[in-house]
């Protein structure tokens, strides 16, 4: 795990500082062999000597593309090759009327925060009554850890290749430059984020039909849903999305506050005493099984796993070594609001009357609409974040290179808006017409987060060590790179356990819900209200 920045204004986690042994590289703390990514190192780390120890990052491969700012392409003969750098970025951006590299770090620590500070905190309590409350809040630490790590894997990759556009990019380069590997990528990054934005459709339908008492179909407030996160996602750039991200995760935070309190206060939950006594355990309860047990896991885990949008942000960024600092603070937040709420709303609502989202356990019904409307700003704002992470994606593909990028052209917005458009048609079409579409979701993140929170990151390090130290990287350090190289490939096989148990646990319960005629029909017009 990765631990204590401290000053270190751009030092990687752990063993992600290599000082190479290699002639060719980037000096990491060389301000023009590597433009604005330059970083003091601590001098303790020099054995108190004080001064500067010279790093060096090497690019695990030749740049496979343009940057965003690149308008006159890249050199491909050079691993050094200064148009990738973050100053020559910014220079040819200077002249635009729509800039790119905006974002300072309290404004990605914006969006970091909007994404991760979410409704999902509100299934914690769930998870923690299957686990048990000790199992659950160690799980979260644990997760919360590796996704850090893992993220600032994420961020040493982007540092040695700022021509990096998203994680696609980064998916090619991890596969030696195949483009089979950019289009395997580009898919699951498609469909994440796509399914990601149908979620938000139904969860604002969820929403508007709790406040209503079901005043409408269901399809018709998940359109209009649709409707207001297509025109929220209008915005082109991060640095613009940023100013609504921060009202979404202070609304939030507003909202599972409240939430807590009035668990708290109320003298009991929903549907006491029907079910006897609130009963809260500490471990799991015999007999819990193991489709029980993963899904409750992985619940907790793709609450934390976002790390696919995170080369998006770094590339809008101006100063991305200042990246850390939106990461740490969004993860202590996240550990603390996450196993604070999870543990409280727990504690007061039991495992025999909790609901996902634990709004649904409030007794009563004032409490339980005040608190969730507090929500609302981020079941809009998430689904607009990934739409425009998407959109971000196709219409660079689409645009690259041309002024339709970086001036106000009719084509440009058209295109841009365009693009939006069929994302929100396809999330609101996919979630309306798959029954199983919650369960459909948890089979995606299993099959999806596998690679974007684990695999690629432990084969990124492994692949980043390899081109510092060469083929003996394994040893080369003796300890150190041994304990390195053994945690990723860890790293690698929990991945592998999210596409195996994970997938299976899936497909289990979508399996258990057909049996149990749980599921509804598509295009229902049934109130799915709390």
């Amino acid at each position: 795990m990765a631990l204590g920045f401290g000053n270190k204004s751009a030092e990687a986690p752990n063993d992600i500082t290599p000082e190479s042994t290699q002639e060719k590289g980037t000096n990491f703390t060389d301000d023009k062999a590597y433009g604005d990514f330059a970083g003091n190192v601590n001098s303790a780390e020099n054995g108190g000597r004080g001064g500067k120890r010279s790093r060096r990052m090497n690019r695990i491969d030749r740049p496979n593309g343009q940057s965003i700012a690149g308008q006159g392409g890249l050199s491909n003969d050079s691993d050094t090759d200064a148009s990738v750098s973050i100053g020559k970025q910014l220079e040819l951006e200077a002249g635009n009327a729509i800039k790119y590299r905006t974002c300072s770090w309290q404004k990605t620590a914006a969006l970091l925060f909007s994404e991760y500070i979410c409704l999902a905190i509100m299934s914690f309590p769930y998870s923690y009554s299957v686990l048990g409350l000790v199992p659950g809040l160690i799980l979260t630490v644990v997760v919360a850890g590796l996704v850090l790590y893992t993220s600032l894997i994420v961020w040493e990759f982007c540092l040695r290749h700022p021509e990096v556009k998203d994680v696609c990019d980064i998916g090619q380069m991890l596969f030696w430059n195949q483009k089979w590997a950019w289009y395997f990528t580009a898919i699951m990054f498609l469909l994440n984020n796509t399914f990601i934005q149908g979620f938000h459709c139904l969860v604002g339908a969820k929403y508007l039909n709790t406040m209503t008492n079901g005043g409408l179909c269901t399809i018709g407030f998940s359109a209009i849903m649709a409707i207001i996160s297509f025109v929220c996602s209008l915005p082109r750039t991060f640095s613009a999305l940023a100013r609504i991200a921060t009202f979404s995760a202070f609304f939030t935070f507003v909202s599972v506050l409240l939430a807590t309190i009035f668990a708290g206060i109320e003298p009991h939950p929903k549907g006491y005493p029907a079910m006897g006594e609130v009963v809260v355990l500490i471990v799991p309860a015999a007999g819990t099984t193991f489709v029980a047990g993963m899904n409750a896991f992985m619940n907790i885990s793709y609450t934390f796993i976002g790390q696919i949008t995170i080369p998006s942000f770094i590339a809008e960024m101006k100063e991305p070594k200042d990246f850390p600092k939106a990461l740490w603070a969004v993860t202590i937040a996240e550990v603390i609001l996450f196993s604070l709420v999870g543990a409280i709303i727990y504690a007061y609502t039991g495992t025999n009357y909790n609901t996902a989202p634990a709004f649904g356990s409030l007794g009563n019904e004032l409490y339980l609409k005040v608190s969730f409307s507090f929500m609302i700003p981020t079941l809009i704002f998430l689904g607009v974040l990934y739409a425009s992470v998407s959109a971000r994606f196709l219409f660079f593909r689409f645009f690259g290179g041309t002024k339709h990028m970086t001036s106000h052209t009719v084509a440009g917005w058209a295109g841009w808006a365009g693009i939006l458009a069929v994302t929100w048609v396809c999330a609101f079409i996919i979630a309306e017409v798959i029954p199983f579409f919650a369960d459909l979701l948890s089979l995606m993140s299993s099959l999806f987060d596998s690679f974007f929170g684990f695999i690629f990151w432990g084969v990124a390090y492994l692949r980043m060590r390899r081109a510092d130290y060469g083929a003996g990287f394994v040893t080369s350090r003796g300890a150190k790179s041994i304990t390195g190289a053994v945690f990723n490939v860890v790293l690698i096989l929990i991945g592998l356990l999210f596409l195996t148990a994970g997938t299976y646990a899936s497909v289990q319960s979508i399996i258990d819900g057909y049996n149990s005629a749980s599921f509804g029909g598509p295009f229902s017009c049934a109130s799915n209200g709390l």
